[in-house]
């Protein structure tokens, strides 16, 4: 390609960052690293009444727990307004756009009239100027809104890098609004200059945007600045078979962090959502980067399954390094209350997620199993009763001062299990189920050996003495 490829994300800051924008900043990004190009972060912030700066914030943090890193930006639209201001001068001066004074009541009005004769409910043109043709006088006190002038006739074709080739009838579209009353910029307009502006060579997002692009295509040509290429992914479905969204039940990016996930594992989920190559299921981020050309990204909605996220969570887990979970495993571990020493964290915690990470699917269900380790445990009355009976209980006694005086490494723990064993005539199961009931509040756990060993002598004994 001889030209810079560059891309942008522009996430309007009313809420969280949603997964669906997620997933395109995903493919946006990797598309510019693929190509050794650019990649944008713009803020759609002129929706004024509903933009936050808790939801900047947000939106910032998810990408930074993604390591979607942009090269430039944030850009705020609201720090551009003269810049809109600028380019609406030149299309009115142009004849290319013209101010508007109908009001909602008569718009509404219209809009019931063509309903009612079977039309379709497009802006009438009243206020559209036109050789020899003498428009309303300005009614006192109403201030106009600015409309683009789009062309009556023709067709708007776009190659779609994702759909293929789409066309649309100018007849199908009327004059829009590219600023409102208060001078601000609606969404169609302030993205074609922001776009124009900032040489965007490639725009990747929801295909509920498709509507939107004859306009921007036409606003782009009216201004005689170069088109971008569009590429409109399908939209994501919950598990109702309806679209995923900030009004129906999504989560934000940053309830999955809370959650557990690993940002490897969310960016591998995302990146399948909608696009392969082959049937790998596991890549790193450099294997994406350098696969990602903008080919192989799915026509078809793709649907959010929970079951396949952890699945993929679980793997990334396995494979983490244990240093980096303790620290991640720590923090979950606050908000069960337990607050460990540094020193743990550093050098004992990083054991027990080795000893623990490869059957647990979130660093959530990783914290509750170290919790067992660092806090108090309480075994579950029915397990008790089950496993920890009199006919065993002899036998968790022997153990207990076989514990007391042996060496504390897993081979001796081990050797004084075989003995005790031996002593009571007990398959391994009828000793290694109570005693996990009763050091883990769980009769199901890693080998009991090494789980005895990181639990710690003074652990192990008292809660061995509860038998």
């Amino acid at each position: 390609m001889t030209q810079k490829i560059r891309t942008r994300i522009a996430p309007s800051p009313t809420g969280f960052l949603h997964l669906g924008t997620a997933r395109t900043a995903l493919y946006s990004w990797a598309y510019a690293r693929h190509y050794g190009g650019d990649f944008v972060l713009r803020v759609e912030d002129t929706d004024v009444a509903r933009s936050t700066q808790d939801s900047v914030d947000q939106i910032l943090e998810s990408m930074h727990w993604l390591g979607l890193e942009y090269d430039e930006g944030p850009i705020y639209q609201m720090q551009r307004l003269e810049r809109y201001k600028q380019v609406l001068d030149q299309l009115i001066a142009e004849g290319k756009a013209y101010y508007c004074y109908s009001t909602p009541e008569e718009l509404d009005a219209v809009r019931e009239a063509k309903k009612a004769r079977g039309e379709k409910t497009l802006y009438d043109g009243r206020w559209r100027p036109a050789p020899g043709r003498t428009l309303p006088p300005v009614p006192e006190g109403v201030k106009p809104v600015v409309r683009f002038c789009n062309p009556p006739d023709g067709d708007v074709t776009w190659n779609d890098l994702v759909k293929g080739p789409i066309t649309i009838s100018n007849r199908e579209i009327d004059d829009l609004i590219i600023a409102r009353t208060d001078g601000i910029p609606t969404y169609n307009f302030a993205v074609v200059v922001d776009d124009w502006d900032m040489t965007i060579s490639h725009v990747f997002r929801g295909d509920e945007h498709i509507n939107n692009t004859p306009w921007q295509i036409n606003m782009f040509n009216a201004l005689g600045a170069p088109l971008p290429q569009f590429g409109h992914c399908p939209v994501i479905l919950g598990d109702d078979g309806q679209k995923l969204s900030k009004r129906r039940g999504a989560v934000s990016v940053t309830a999955y962090e809370e959650g557990g996930y690993l940002p490897e594992a969310m960016l591998n989920y995302l990146a399948r959502l909608g696009w392969s190559h082959g049937d790998d299921e596991l890549f790193t981020r450099e294997q994406l980067v350098d696969w990602f050309d903008g080919s192989h990204l799915n026509k078809s909605p793709a649907q959010w399954d929970p079951v396949k996220l952890l699945w993929v969570n679980a793997q990334y887990i396995k494979q983490a390094d244990n240093q980096r979970l303790a620290a991640l495993v720590a923090q979950q571990l606050v908000k069960l209350g337990i607050t460990l020493q540094p020193d743990v964290v550093e050098n004992h915690l990083p054991q027990l997620c080795a000893l623990l990470k490869d059957r647990c699917d979130t660093t959530v269900v990783l914290a509750q199993w170290a919790a067992k380790f660092y806090g108090d445990v309480t075994p579950d009355a029915t397990e008790l009763a089950q496993h920890v009976t009199e006919a065993v209980r002899p036998a968790v006694a022997t153990l207990k001062e076989k514990l007391s005086a042996c060496a504390w490494d897993k081979a001796s723990i081990s050797a004084a299990i075989k003995e005790v064993l031996a002593i009571h005539s007990l398959k391994m199961p009828q000793l290694a189920m109570p005693v996990r009931v009763l050091v883990m509040g769980a009769a199901q756990t890693p080998s009991l050996d090494s789980v005895l060993e990181i639990c710690g002598r003074e652990k192990v004994i008292a809660r061995l003495g509860v038998a």
